[in-house]
């Protein structure tokens, strides 16, 4: 599977974006997805994942209550709806996806700057 995140920017804190990460292929239900985030200077965490049927949902406690994950398989997407932003959150966003069988994500995306001003 191939991913293309898409609509990071600039945002106030308190703001809100959504993320977006579309897939090609024809076996995007077949996966699981997840959202990471990577800070400068800093490694690289998971924020939030979904499985394949979008029955199991999880989250870093960072974001709990913040941020929503959510997938399309009708439209091969996979969104992570951000509200009450702060400047912590700024980070470059990745989505991933992997086989409900593997433990890692295998498949990434380029990345996508999520920037949020005090």
């Amino acid at each position: 599977v191939q991913l293309q995140a898409s609509g990071g920017g600039l945002v106030q804190a308190g703001g809100s974006l959504r993320l977006s990460c579309a897939a090609s292929g024809r076996t995007f239900r077949s996966y699981g997805l997840g959202w990471f985030r990577q800070a400068p200077g800093k490694e690289r965490e998971f924020v939030a994942g979904i499985s394949w049927s979008g029955g199991s949902i999880n989250y870093a406690d960072s974001v709990k209550g913040r941020f929503t994950i959510s997938r399309d398989n009708a439209k091969n997407t996979v969104y992570l709806q951000m509200n009450s932003l702060k400047p912590e959150d700024t980070a470059v966003y990745y989505c991933a996806g992997r086989l409900s069988w593997q433990k890692e994500y295998p498949y990434w995306g380029q990345g996508t700057q999520v920037t949020v001003s005090s």
